[in-house]
């Protein structure tokens, strides 16, 4: 686990230093936004695709998403009344609210659980960020966004049903599909199976330097350390918690059930830097949030890897 981490450091550490740097003049924003719309319509979903068509769907997948679900439901509560002590803004418990309930499922977590754990890994990544979080976060993390959001920025870019956001998800119609060809049996030809690989491959390293472009450091004052703890603790530690509870209830063994606590213990999403845009919440302290946490998830995730492999058989 170590190794791992340290080789997802080296491709986040990497991205940090392009922000400084700006190589041929491109910012890290810019450079970011290309690079996460490439993964996004077309990089993510052929590795989505490729995973769902063959891997074993059954009980074990309505777990990783009862898994998921209930942690990140569970966590909106345990950060709604530590907002009440910290004393935060309304736009600060916004941030809070998704910077702590929803972890950075894919951009980290499939990187790690691949590289962990093969194909298998992948494939729990996968179902655990889609069977569960995303549809969570764009139904109900809208709706957050949206409740501590700022009045005008609702008004304008707040129309709308939030589940018409699923469908906008290229991510989303690619496990429809790769569900429907996998429970109907429909072989994966080799030479579409090579090709949506090629694709495929590029995902995580991307994922990865993405990760480090968008980390800031300007945000780490008094003011915002409360905040900050309050994510770091959710986020890190009872998220993780919870979720291994939730594992060993559900009887969730093997790679789901170690991938799922992984999963839970990952740092905070960096997605929610786009509702915090538009809905005008402090996106200064999601993003510190999201830089904290990734720090520090170099250090709390081997840890999880080794409680979560003595427990879970």
């Amino acid at each position: 686990m170590l190794s791992v981490m340290t080789q997802m450091g080296a491709l986040i550490v990497a991205g940090v230093v392009w922000r400084a740097l700006q190589p041929g003049g491109l910012d890290a924003d810019t450079t970011r936004r290309v690079l996460t719309t490439l993964v996004y319509y077309l990089l993510l979903p052929a590795l989505v695709l490729q995973v769902l068509w063959v891997a074993p769907l059954g009980l074990d997948s309505l777990r990783i998403a009862l898994v998921a679900g209930l942690t990140v439901l569970a966590m909106v509560g345990v950060t709604l009344l530590a907002c009440r002590v910290c004393m935060a803004e309304r736009a600060a418990i916004g941030a809070m609210l998704l910077a702590a309930a929803w972890p950075n499922a894919t951009y980290l977590g499939l990187p790690v659980l691949d590289s962990l754990f093969g194909e298998p890994g992948r494939a729990v990544a996968i179902q655990y960020d889609l069977f569960a979080c995303l549809p969570l976060v764009l139904t109900l993390g809208v709706l957050l966004a949206r409740r501590y959001g700022d009045p005008e920025a609702v008004r304008l870019y707040g129309g709308g049903s939030p589940l018409r956001g699923l469908a906008a998800v290229p991510s989303i119609w690619a496990a429809v599909v790769g569900v429907a060809l996998n429970l109907a049996g429909v072989p994966l030809l080799d030479w579409l199976d090579v090709f949506l690989g090629f694709l495929a491959d590029s995902v995580a390293p991307l994922m990865l330097f993405s990760l480090g472009l968008a980390l800031v450091f300007n945000r780490f004052r008094g003011r915002d350390a409360r905040p900050l703890a309050v994510v770091a603790i959710v986020q890190l530690i009872l998220a993780p918690v919870f979720a291994l509870g939730l594992v060993l209830w559900t009887g969730l063994e093997g790679v789901p059930g170690v991938g799922s606590v992984l999963e839970a213990a990952m740092p905070a999403m960096v997605l929610g830097l786009v509702f915090c845009d538009r809905f005008r919440l402090d996106t200064g302290l999601y993003a510190a949030a999201v830089t904290l946490t990734t720090a520090l998830s170099l250090v709390t995730l081997p840890l999880w890897f080794a409680l979560a492999t003595r427990l879970i058989a």
